[in-house]
């Protein structure tokens, strides 16, 4: 009988350390890639807050310490990103640096996959908006 016991996403990450690094590759991917381009305008000028925000999240999500919801309650993703126009291109764009963070952090591939799926829902989920925007609406 196996007795080993079943490790969490967090714990194959690396615990903390894995998910600061993904978490930051992701926003550098997001400053840096052309292709994030409208993605990167409904976020601040600064993403350490993004950034602080999206770890404590996935320490939870994957796992570990409930960071997020010790220190502002439910998650409610959608809701807390209703005040912007998420449409398939904000999608696609943001899920574009994820696979890229993801395949530049986590060698298990299984578990890459298993991350990839999972932020794929989420990030659909997310979407608010067609994308279309009535003439003079200025973007996010």
């Amino acid at each position: 009988m196996n007795t080993s016991p079943v490790l969490s996403p967090y714990d194959r990450l690396g615990g903390e350390a894995g998910v600061r690094r993904l978490v930051e590759r992701f926003y550098a991917l997001m400053d840096e890639l052309p292709e994030a381009y409208t993605v990167r305008q409904i976020h601040p000028e600064s993403l350490a807050g993004s950034a602080d925000s999206l770890f404590k999240y996935l320490s939870g999500w994957f796992g570990g310490p409930p960071l997020y919801t010790a220190e502002k309650g439910h998650p409610r993703l959608r809701m807390r990103h209703l005040p912007y126009s998420v449409g398939p291109v904000e999608r696609d764009e943001w899920m574009l640096c994820m696979r890229q963070a993801l395949a530049e952090t986590v060698d298990d591939m299984a578990l890459r996959a298993l991350l990839e799926k999972a932020f794929g829902d989420m990030a659909a989920h997310m979407v608010n908006s067609d994308g279309r925007r009535c003439p003079g609406e200025a973007a996010a």
